[in-house]
């Protein structure tokens, strides 16, 4: 009786900590998935995806001196109304008075893993081994720790651009945030326990 007694104590103990931990982990999630820590470096790569935000975040960080350089990554063969994605970024860059340090990288990759090797052949052209990463904010701790990982050459940092539409660290407080919260940290444990070992 009293071993029984004890077992349930035990359990419960246990079931508590558990979801304490949980309870932690959960206020803390969409946090920890923001790295924003941008440093100085000689060339700022625009992550694929999101085309408004992230261009936008890397040339103010130009403006501000954090590069010399910046190549925006662009899908090689998407097509939006007629025109190629690569059409439509070469004209966002000379419409830009910075257009002259901006150039286009083209990407044939869907992952971000397979997004770094042919950022590889783009960085390849350029002077200097520091790299800062602009990526949408949820995405910059996987981005920073891929980037790192498959290209050990490289000094890389990270900066966010945000999308209050897309993102919040409080991600419990709007539908969509949830939604970016959960699928994020599906890919961070995909990466963390699958595809970084192959």
């Amino acid at each position: 009786m009293r071993n029984a007694s004890r077992t349930r104590r035990g359990t419960t103990v246990i079931l508590t900590l558990f979801v304490a931990a949980l309870l932690v982990f959960g206020a803390r999630a969409g946090k920890m998935l923001v790295v924003d820590a941008p440093q100085p470096s000689d060339v700022i790569i625009v992550l694929a995806g999101e085309t408004d935000r992230r261009p936008a975040r890397a040339i103010e960080l130009l403006d501000q001196g954090y590069g010399k350089r910046v190549l925006i990554d662009v899908p090689a063969e998407s097509r939006t109304f007629g025109f190629t994605d690569s059409q439509l970024a070469q004209q966002y860059v000379h419409s830009l008075p910075e257009a002259a340090a901006v150039s286009i990288c083209p990407i044939e990759g869907l992952s971000t893993k397979a997004e770094t090797r042919d950022e590889e052949k783009c960085l390849a052209r350029e002077a200097g081994h520091r790299i800062l990463i602009v990526t949408s904010d949820y995405h910059t701790r996987r981005a920073l720790s891929i980037f790192r990982h498959e290209i050990p050459g490289k000094s890389f940092s990270v900066a966010a651009a945000h999308d209050d539409e897309q993102f919040g660290v409080r991600w419990w407080t709007h539908r969509q945030w949830a939604k970016t919260c959960l699928d994020e940290w599906m890919k961070v444990l995909w990466w963390s326990i699958v595809d970084r070992w192959r």
